[in-house]
């Protein structure tokens, strides 16, 4: 059983929520875009429901942080009313859809690293962290299974899909060294107890992308990695874009009800 965290500066420990909540807020908002216009019906419905997991995880991540910050503000206030600058996912869950290749292979890179997050988090120090990733890794260890299939099909399908998801891995793959990468927040959350260093991470992550890309016979790429990202507050045009189109409703109409 998961025990209170040790002492941590709040502030720290309000960037790191958000970190975890804004990954699950952006994604799961990339992946509702595809809601009717997916290849198949069954993959459709499959896009639509993981991208309500991701946006119901993202709720218990962010309102989390709302209580750390303690300046009154809910789950819905951090996710409609900040600026693209102050978000902190990872630049690889802000890009573009692009062809289904190019989301499911986004998606797969990110399940891998997410399900070693969240099992690593359910041994958190902080009960609550712990509670939340206990619930979330349940889905995630089926958003990841499903990514790895499709991906395995796909690589290893016909000249086609091999050659757009190559064309994928070859693009995302430079985004995907961000999740690993420690600053000093990393470090507070990790010496308290509360989470795992990214880098630690990363052993587990190689050892199921590599297994995957194998069998869907792709060779690992040797492209340099991103090492300063959407963590630090640089983000792409891209997060701008979806966030006008996420946010209109609220900014527009504050505090409306219907």
């Amino acid at each position: 059983m998961a025990t209170q965290s040790v002492a941590i500066d709040a502030e720290a420990y309000f960037d790191w929520l958000l970190r975890v909540g804004d990954n699950c807020l952006v994604l799961g908002h990339r992946v509702s875009e595809w809601c009717g216009h997916a290849p198949a019906l069954e993959e459709d419905i499959a896009l639509a429901n993981q991208a309500l997991d991701l946006i119901g995880q993202c709720q218990l991540w962010l309102g989390l942080a709302g209580e750390v910050e303690g300046r009154g503000r809910t789950a819905d206030d951090l996710a409609f009313r900040r600026d693209a600058n102050a978000f902190r996912n990872a630049l690889l869950v802000e890009r573009p859809n692009g062809d289904f290749a190019h989301t499911l292979m986004r998606q797969f890179l990110f399940d891998a690293y997410h399900f070693e997050l969240l099992a690593a988090l359910k041994e958190s120090s902080d009960q609550r962290v712990a509670e939340i990733a206990a619930k979330a890794v349940k889905e995630v260890a089926y958003h990841l299974e499903r990514s790895s299939d499709l991906v395995i099909r796909l690589g290893d399908g016909t000249d086609e899909s091999h050659s757009r998801l190559g064309k994928a891995l070859s693009t995302l793959w430079p985004f995907a060294g961000e999740m690993f990468t420690i600053d000093s927040v990393d470090e507070q959350v990790a010496t308290a107890g509360i989470a795992p260093l990214p880098s630690s991470l990363k052993p587990a992550w190689d050892q199921t992308v590599q297994a995957v890309l194998e069998e869907a016979t792709f060779s690992l790429p040797e492209q340099a990695w991103q090492q300063k990202g959407g963590k630090q507050g640089v983000h792409s045009e891209h997060l701008g874009h979806m966030l006008a189109e996420m946010q209109f409703l609220q900014r527009a109409y504050p505090d409306a009800s219907w």
